[in-house]
């Protein structure tokens, strides 16, 4: 079926750092706060934008990545996830041209050539004015296929330094300036070793999202980019290929009840519908929406746990643990004492567990963190994690299931990335306890990842299960394995 697109707009940077990230939060709020339904979208695998782009949008945020999924994937993705909203908005990641080769694969750019998307490219102009123009015409030859609409200037001194960058562009570039941010004096997205601070853990974060509006409305001329993205879109026509919304779908990652349930329709049904406990606090965060919603779709019921907070899991059939900063919340997972022995002992009994990175660190043995402090964690695996002020494992990873495990069949390559400050400081391993051969990535040690016990696999791994189907799959099998003899 052919039909007229929705508007979108990819927000690039020239770098990591360009200022991008608050940009696209303070655009995406304005326009809500408009009464414009906003679909935010964030390229890469990057879990902490993604969650402030949703908290701006109040609806959720989705990872565009052509490691992670195949372009078909990547597309059927943006098509059902920005339907019933007005406009779509990405945010890029590091440089606009940047990928993981030459070609420049996984780059902002080639997501903007995919969808057929606009681009605005946000100028870091500090110390620069003529050069600017040099940068950007750089950007706009690189490659013609890359349709980049105009720039924001940000960081400019005042008047004069303004002045001075827009007549360069307008002389050289020949291509609109949609806003200029001048030097903010205050910081108020506070960063940490991982970039922004999550919203989750920001006491302030309302603040700062009216701080980023406020910047938005007052800098950016947000009704002349709707009407240049709206022009564009008329002259497009896409194919839905009767792709559902996930509106249409009922499906919504908020709670319907005060039992902190996610209970929406699936067409698969279960006598005893199976209840998947995710681990989930400022502790624990980084959940893919696309994750979640794989394990609805299955006929699976989410509840939402938090180790902060409760002192005992309530029954469930499975735990999902997702990544997140226990490091930083370290004290008080260790005194919540009467937890981590239930989920030891649940981990005893069998229950199907899936942990990522910061799941895996909770269920070691300890942690220890920069000031040199140890906290007991679950001691569910031998393990003793340290903290380092520098990245362990960082980018894109490639695993191919060695061994037998709970969830993966033997044979199967999976594609993720990791992200971590954590290392092995000590653990108590045989081979056949790791599932994963490392073809790309760094693991938990010996090029090996997946570390499993019972029906417990914890891998330093994060998978987007938009592109591997198959850990749903395998998640929901085993719960239902389990179910039958519990």
């Amino acid at each position: 079926m052919l039909a007229s697109r929705i508007p979108g707009l990819v927000i690039a940077g020239l770098c990591g750092g360009s200022g991008k990230t608050v940009i696209s939060i303070g655009v995406i709020a304005a326009l809500k706060k408009w009464g414009i339904k906003v679909a935010p979208f964030k390229k890469g695998p990057d879990y902490i934008d993604a969650g402030w782009l949703a908290f701006a949008a109040g609806r959720p945020c989705y990872n565009l990545d052509t490691f992670l999924c195949n372009q078909s994937q990547v597309k059927n993705s943006f098509q059902k996830n920005s339907a019933n909203s007005d406009i779509a908005i990405i945010e890029g990641n590091r440089g606009l041209y940047d990928g993981i080769d030459l070609d420049g694969r996984t780059s902002t750019a080639e997501i903007a050539k995919l969808l057929n998307i606009p681009v605005l490219l946000i100028l870091d102009c500090t110390k620069s004015t003529r050069t600017m123009a040099a940068l950007l015409m750089g950007c706009l030859h690189f490659d013609p296929h890359v349709n980049i609409i105009g720039v924001v200037l940000n960081r400019v001194a005042g008047k004069r330094h303004e002045n001075k960058v827009q007549d360069n562009i307008r002389k050289f570039c020949n291509i609109p300036v949609f806003g200029s941010i001048p030097k903010l004096k205050s910081k108020n997205f506070p960063e940490r070793h991982m970039g922004l601070v999550p919203c989750e853990e920001h006491s302030l974060a309302i603040f700062s999202l009216k701080s980023a509006v406020k910047i938005a409305q007052d800098n950016i001329d947000l009704d002349l980019i709707l009407k240049t993205c709206a022009t564009i879109s008329k002259n497009q026509i896409v194919e839905h290929n009767n792709i559902q919304s996930n509106e249409s779908n009922n499906i919504s990652l908020k709670p319907e009840t005060d039992n902190n349930f996610l209970t929406p329709c699936s067409s698969v049904k279960y006598s005893n519908t199976p209840v998947i406990g995710v681990i989930k606090d400022s502790a624990f965060q980084f959940y893919y929406p696309d994750n979640l919603e794989a394990l609805i779709k299955k006929g699976a019921k989410i509840k939402f746990i938090s180790p902060l907070k409760e002192k005992t899991i309530p029954k469930v059939n499975a735990i999902y643990m997702g990544g997140g900063f226990p490091e930083t919340h370290a004290q008080k997972l260790t005194q919540n004492l009467e937890f981590r022995k239930n989920l030891r002992q649940l981990a005893k009994q069998g229950l199907p567990i899936y942990a990522e990175c910061g799941g895996f660190i909770f269920l070691g043995q300890s942690i220890k963190i920069l000031d040199g402090k140890v906290f007991p964690m679950t001691g569910v695996f031998p393990v003793d994690f340290g903290f380092s002020k520098r990245p362990v494992g960082h980018g894109y990873t490639k695993v191919k299931v060695v061994h037998d495990n709970p969830f993966f069949t033997k044979g199967q390559v999976i594609k993720g990335h990791e992200f971590r400050y954590s290392s092995i400081l000590n653990i108590d391993f045989k081979e056949k306890d790791m599932a994963f051969k490392m073809e790309r990535g760094k693991g938990i040690i010996n090029k090996m990842d997946g570390l499993c016990k019972k029906n417990v696999l914890a891998t330093y791994t994060h998978i987007l299960a938009t592109g591997t189907s198959a850990w749903a799959d395998g998640f929901i099998k085993k719960i239902l394995e389990f179910m039958k003899t519990s």
